[in-house]
């Protein structure tokens, strides 16, 4: 067990290479990863904007690294503490902070980080956010054009409305007529799309007609963070993008009774021509036989009566029986500027101190980080918070 208290930057300037450059006004915390390198992660004003910096200190050549961040950045507080985990991550807490905001994870070895390390050729870190308590595994459902899977999951959403929710997709087509950026889509340019991409923020995306569409990890996360369980409406081609990803979710394949009746339904539309029809058959064709495959889909549902498939994927989803009640509870726990961090096994025991947790009756509590899921570039899911041997969030 070992104490990391939050640092003054006067407090270890004599410890640290003058070449160090954090212009900072506020904290810098140093953190040895490992015996070559020792990470300085320092809260600064640029511009009068306050922001986190990363700098890396290769001992093995006494040589600063400044590294590519990627990640939403955390605020910065005017107080934080920070400790290593493991080797591929460091916990940084912010101080006068609520424990919505107050947990971040600095990754410095984790996957995501290696994978774009070999890709850039050098030094990478990322941040995630850490979030209390699980969020439900996202639902994929995917089937070939006049399945009707979009008519079970119009039926889902309109019997369970505050349950599920969809991700807003990314495009970079221009809008049409009454379509409004972050609503029906998320309008963005080719270049920034392509850049987003190969920094690994999208799980799945394709060329459609020279126009890229895709679904964002931040899409994903934005349903969970509202309470809701994501739904995900894609192709054959974007589940098994999606099944590649690190995101755990479950996948749903939605197949015809029969290929004979897949052509009827999609005739009895009326809405394309024949040889959009044929094009359509063809995809489906491929489709269906990819659909066969357990390694990609979960549950396979025969959608020849609409009423009992859709029976079928509630009773699947735990829905039978009606709404499932959250139980989670709105307990906020809030940590003041001044506190101590202590690790012990897979748990941090933070000691609050004074009566600034008032509100919780609490003056220290111990976080959780054995169930934790997820990472950059989206949220680390799972944290747990106990107080005085008592569970009281997650």
């Amino acid at each position: 067990m070992g104490e990391a208290p939050a640092f003054f930057i006067d407090n270890i300037q004599g410890n640290i290479s003058n070449e160090l450059n954090l212009n900072s006004k506020g904290y810098v915390t140093t953190i040895d990863v490992s015996c070559n390198k020792t990470y300085v992660i320092g809260a600064t004003e640029k511009e009068s904007t306050p922001t986190f910096e990363i700098q890396i200190l290769d001992k093995s050549t006494n040589k600063w690294v400044i590294p590519i961040v990627f990640g939403t950045k955390p605020k910065p507080s005017k107080g934080y503490s920070a400790i290593l985990l493991d080797e591929d991550r460091i916990l940084v807490i912010k101080g006068n902070s609520s424990s919505d905001d107050c947990f971040w994870f600095l990754e410095v070895n984790t996957a995501f980080v290696r994978q774009q390390k070999a890709r850039l050729g050098t030094e990478v870190a990322a941040w995630s956010k850490g979030v209390i308590g699980e969020a439900e595994k996202p639902i994929v459902i995917s089937g070939p054009s006049g399945v009707g899977k979009g008519t079970l999951i119009s039926k889902l959403m309109e019997e369970f409305p505050s349950m599920f929710g969809f991700s807003v997709s990314h495009t970079t087509r221009a809008p049409r007529n009454n379509e409004q950026n972050g609503v029906h889509y998320h309008f963005t340019e080719r270049s920034i799309m392509e850049k987003d991409i190969n920094d690994g923020k999208f799980l799945e995306f394709a060329d459609v007609h020279g126009n890229l569409y895709g679904t964002s990890i931040e899409a994903v996360d934005v349903v969970a963070d509202g309470g809701k369980r994501c739904i995900l409406d894609i192709d054959v081609q974007g589940a098994r993008s999606v099944r590649a990803s690190s995101l755990e979710a479950i996948f749903i394949f939605i197949c015809p009774p029969s290929f004979e009746e897949l052509e009827k339904r999609l005739r009895a539309r009326g809405t394309e021509t024949e040889e959009q029809i044929q094009k359509r058959l063809r995809n489906a064709k491929a489709e269906l036989e990819q659909g066969k495959s357990p390694v990609l889909f979960d549950h396979i549902l025969v959608n020849d009566n609409l009423d009992t498939c859709y029976e079928n994927l509630k009773k699947l989803l735990g829905l039978s029986d009606g709404i499932k009640i959250s139980q989670k509870s709105e307990l906020v726990v809030h940590v003041p500027l001044e506190h101590t961090v202590a690790r012990i096994d897979q748990k941090i025991v933070i000691n609050c101190g004074g009566s600034e947790l008032e509100k919780s009756a609490i003056n220290s509590f111990a976080l959780d980080l054995s169930s934790i899921k997820g990472g950059a570039p989206g949220r680390t899911r799972g944290l747990n918070i106990y107080a005085m041997g008592t569970k009281i969030m997650g």
